[in-house]
């Protein structure tokens, strides 16, 4: 009999610690052996350490604090020791049988070089309303996706063999967002990337609606360099996300249209007030319809009050999508620095 091949979980962190036993413990709990578990830590400023350490985890800490994930994971991928290496974000834990899943889909065929999981659609601590939204659409969006994908790379679970991380790595140090995408188009020259929610565990999602939208914002905007200069550019334009987000951003700004047709042509009232008058309502049915299939899902799995509710904060997100797409463009014309933030890192 084949041997199991060792695999390494290479968990970033940076003052999680509220979550990192939850983490940790779930690893250590997996059907699959033999696992080693390293816990880079990012210079956090809580306990962290502390509860890694008592659960007899192996700490490495960066440097300095990198502000981001890519530096650590690389650090966690130079320490392994592993065939396969398992990157785990540090608020989620995996379902028992995840590690296994993914072993087996990559030794199923030498043609994949990536197996990325899915979120669980209730989060590791329900404590907040809003982590019900995002980790709902999230496991919505990503279960919707799976089999065979290119372009972004979701990489809160994502397992690896390390020849193919040889080939396609490292992280770039110098992306703090978004550094998925890079290593995706990568892996996708090369290799067949899988998703799958064979590979899953539950996420403990940002608590605040204000951090939220703010890593929307800023992670959108920082992803415009990215597909603006990738040949995945016309995927993301024409995807559902994309219209969706125009769509809001347009209901929105022809909300004055009608006070805006009186003031400029007040001869053509009434019997010209009718068009700005129903075009907010329009692009907003246009916006409910192209996520039609999202809306009835959460409706029916969670009930019309939180379906009402995610409908409100989709919107709020589509929202600020189209917000951080519009400055990232704008950076993107007029800042140097913000084209080369993007360019490849070297493998």
């Amino acid at each position: 009999m084949e041997p199991r091949p060792l695999v390494s979980v290479i968990v970033p962190n940076h003052d999680y610690g509220h979550v990192l036993a939850l983490c940790l413990r779930a690893v250590k709990e997996q059907t699959y052996s033999p696992i080693e578990i390293i816990c880079v830590d990012d210079h956090s400023t809580d306990d962290s350490v502390r509860v890694a350490e008592s659960l007899g985890v192996r700490v490495i800490s960066t440097p300095a604090n990198s502000g981001g994930a890519s530096v650590p994971r690389n650090l966690g991928a130079e320490h392994a020791r592993g065939e396969i290496l398992f990157f785990l974000d540090s608020d989620v834990a995996l379902a028992p049988e995840a590690v296994a899943a993914a072993v087996a889909i990559l030794r199923s065929d030498p043609e994949i070089g990536a197996v990325c999981g899915n979120f669980d659609p209730v989060p590791l601590i329900r404590d907040k309303l809003i982590k019900d939204y995002r980790n709902l659409f999230r496991h919505y969006w990503l279960r919707a996706n799976e089999g065979p994908i290119s372009g972004f790379l979701p990489s809160a679970m994502i397992a690896i063999p390390a020849d193919v991380w040889a080939e396609v790595g490292p992280w770039n140090p110098h992306l703090t967002q978004s550094e998925g995408a890079d290593v995706g188009e990568r892996l996708a020259d090369r290799y067949e990337v899988r998703l799958t929610s064979a590979v899953h565990g539950r996420h403990d999602d940002d608590a605040t609606l204000g951090i939220a939208l703010w890593k929307v914002f800023y992670r959108t905007r920082v992803q415009v360099p990215f597909f603006l200069q990738r040949r995945y550019a016309a995927g993301v334009v024409a995807s559902p996300e994309a219209g969706a987000s125009l769509a809001a951003a347009l209901a929105v700004t022809t909300l004055p249209a009608p006070l805006l047709a009186g003031a400029l042509w007040p001869a053509a009232l009434p019997a010209g007030a009718l068009w700005p008058a129903v075009l907010p309502a329009l692009l907003f049915a246009t916006w409910l319809a192209i996520d039609r299939r999202m809306y009835r899902y959460v409706f029916a799995s969670r009930g019309p009050a939180f379906g009402l509710y995610f409908v409100a904060m989709h919107f709020l997100v589509n929202l600020t999508i189209a917000a951080g797409a519009a400055v990232g463009i704008a950076q993107w014309l007029t800042s140097r620095s913000f084209r080369r933030m993007y360019r490849k890192a070297p493998a």
